[in-house]
């Protein structure tokens, strides 16, 4: 994930999440957006709720190898609506950018597999009610 502006605190907190739950995450800080979106080798797709919807993008954005996803926050410049390749709408409503990013990937990569056990200290444990994290080999 590019990061920008850069937030150091925040980098510190998701490499945490990332060594007790598993999977291969990393915030780059940037200072810069606009070279990050000029020198992407490929498609750049802007999740925003003013552009084209989604659904109807989805067969050319699943075309591309690479893909940027970019999300704003309350006050996007307006350059990026020109630097992006892609302005799409992810509902017409405000909403989270998490989950722009969470409905995005979904529908253009599926669901995720679970992580095979072993993988993180951390596990959940499916359960009707409540909550049961353990702990795995590697989290002993």
């Amino acid at each position: 994930m590019y990061l920008h502006p850069r937030d150091d605190a925040l980098a510190a907190r998701v490499a945490a999440v990332a060594r007790r739950w598993g999977g291969g995450f990393e915030v780059v800080p940037v200072d810069d957006w606009k070279n990050v979106v000029r020198s992407f080798p490929g498609v750049v797709v802007h999740l925003t709720m003013y552009g084209l919807p989604l659904e109807r993008l989805l067969p050319r954005l699943a075309r591309h190898r690479e893909v940027l996803l970019v999300v704003g926050g309350a006050k996007v410049p307006s350059q990026l609506y020109r630097e992006a390749s892609y302005n799409v709408a992810v509902g017409h409503q405000p909403h989270s950018e998490v989950a722009a990013i969470a409905v995005t990937l979904e529908r253009l990569l599926g669901l995720p597999k679970p992580v095979a056990p072993g993988e993180a200290p951390l596990r959940v444990v499916p359960t009707e009610r409540g909550k049961r994290v353990v702990g795995t080999r590697r989290g002993r």
